[in-house]
């Protein structure tokens, strides 16, 4: 039982897990305590700056809930932004170092174990915002899971809610090969997260840390396009993508980008139909 809190399981042919379930055995109690050496929370709120503040403010929300909190990092800064979070993760030992987190900043989270394609089961109520952070999202590595996924969080919102999920560049490191400025979202110290493995099923990344140790995660890469369309498919009314926080970009530049999908249905335009 202990080795699995220190060792990871892929079998005998890692490149050929490629499932959304696996994820739960890759966030073994070993990688989380060191999660937060890769992001080094203060490298990381410097560079997002306020930009998810700025945006859920703009779109007024009030209740949040975080759907990937990991160790806590964006559910203690939209606490002490004034927000009412709450903290959802399919992974217990991420909720346990988010809540452990949340404590030693003087903050009580409010965590929930919830799988997100069943999210309305184990959360039954409403909010003004989602946030799905981190990347998170390419965990899901079927179709199905994407959709009922995304549709789950659209009927979680409230009719003029927002859902605010990132990505990263996929369509460049298949495009064009892995390259990272490692500015805005792995900023810790002599930490590395880079693909080891990659085809237009798989994005295997490897996370190397001071210690020589090396942990793995496998995701699907979803390209930016795709995932617009998914969230018109499901129901959201706009959806505004960001590269690197910036409304303007070329494409090949960000390292992730940012969706800002709105629920609420926009007036029709003097002379529309």
């Amino acid at each position: 039982m202990a080795d699995t809190k220190i060792k990871q399981d892929f079998g005998t042919d890692p490149i050929a897990v490629r499932e959304s379930d696996h994820y739960q055995q890759e966030y073994i109690e070993a990688f989380v305590d060191k999660w937060d050496q890769l992001i080094d929370w203060e490298a990381r709120a410097e560079s997002e700056g306020d930009f998810f503040l700025r945006v859920l403010k703009e779109h007024k929300a009030e209740r949040v809930l975080d759907v990937a909190t990991g160790t806590g990092f964006h559910s203690v800064r939209l606490i002490e932004a004034g927000f009412d979070v709450t903290s959802a993760d399919g992974s217990q030992d991420m909720l346990a170092k988010a809540f452990e987190n949340g404590r030693k900043r003087g903050h009580l989270i409010r965590t929930v174990h919830a799988d997100w394609r069943w999210l309305n089961k184990d959360l039954r109520e409403s909010y003004d915002a989602i946030v799905c952070l981190g990347n998170s999202f390419t965990h899901l590595h079927d179709e199905r899971d994407r959709r009922k996924t995304l549709a789950e969080f659209y009927a979680m919102l409230k009719h003029d809610g927002v859902l605010i999920l990132d990505q990263r560049n996929y369509d460049a490191i298949l495009d064009n090969g892995f390259s990272s400025k490692h500015t805005y979202y792995y900023c810790g110290e002599n930490v590395s997260a880079e693909p080891e493995y990659m085809d237009e099923g798989l994005a295997r990344f490897r996370y190397s840390f001071p210690d020589k140790s090396t942990f793995y995660l496998n995701m699907f890469p979803v390209r930016k396009e795709y995932v617009r369309k998914l969230m018109f498919e499901v129901g959201f009314q706009s959806v505004e993508t960001y590269g690197d926080f910036k409304e303007t970009y070329r494409d090949d530049e960000p390292d992730f980008f940012v969706h800002v999908a709105s629920k609420k249905y926009l007036e029709k335009q003097e002379g529309e139909a």
